[in-house]
């Protein structure tokens, strides 16, 4: 997914997880927004807009999806439209990464245009085969996307974890969890609650 060539390999603190999300846009027609990448990684590859969570400022994973999108998208996105679906650790040798898979529930309206990170257009989910994705995108992301999203409009997405491993010059993986989606409408969005434990 998003392993590179990193340039402090020197560095004690490469070795630890490095934090990103990927956001899943869908249109009215059932489209998914992909960014054809202008720069590294995945310089010429298409997959979902991301980017680095804002640690130095403690920054929710959820707000960083809330960022990505604002950002290469051009939209707001309640944090209520905000689902998890996925949980995706990646080992690799020049550094490893966890990253959270948000999809936005609901169709959105975003005009497809280049933006400083790439092209982005939408694409119907049978076209997935004939675009440039990264190899583990093409066989481990997507189709665990599809084995979780919603079975119905109107339903509710399920949720995956997935381990990459790809230390050993090859790819492994082993799938943690997968809960199927259901048909059911999701829960009404609650009020977040809040600690006073501090």
């Amino acid at each position: 997914m998003l392993a590179e060539n990193s340039a402090n390999a020197t560095n004690p603190r490469s070795n630890s997880y490095r934090l990103a999300c990927l956001c899943d846009l869908r249109d009215e027609e059932g489209r998914m927004l992909l960014l054809r990448r202008a720069r590294d990684p995945n310089r010429g590859f298409c997959s979902p807009i991301g980017g680095k969570l804002d640690t130095a400022t403690g920054e929710s994973p959820a707000h960083c999806a809330q960022r990505e999108i604002r950002e290469e998208a051009g939209i707001d996105v309640p944090i209520e439209r905000l689902h998890l679906l996925g949980l995706i650790s990646e080992q690799a040798p020049d550094g490893h990464w966890l990253l959270f898979y948000f999809r936005v529930v609901g169709p959105v309206q975003v005009q497809a245009r280049d933006v400083d990170e790439g092209r982005l257009d939408w694409h119907r989910p049978d076209e997935l085969d004939n675009l440039p994705i990264p190899e583990t995108d093409r066989r481990i992301i997507w189709p665990l996307v599809a084995a979780t999203q919603a079975p119905t409009p109107g339903g509710r997405d399920g949720f995956f974890s997935v381990h990459l491993d790809l230390m050993a010059g090859g790819l492994s993986w082993q799938v943690h969890q997968i809960l199927p989606g259901t048909s059911g409408p999701p829960p009404s969005p609650q009020q977040p609650a809040r600690s006073s434990l501090y």
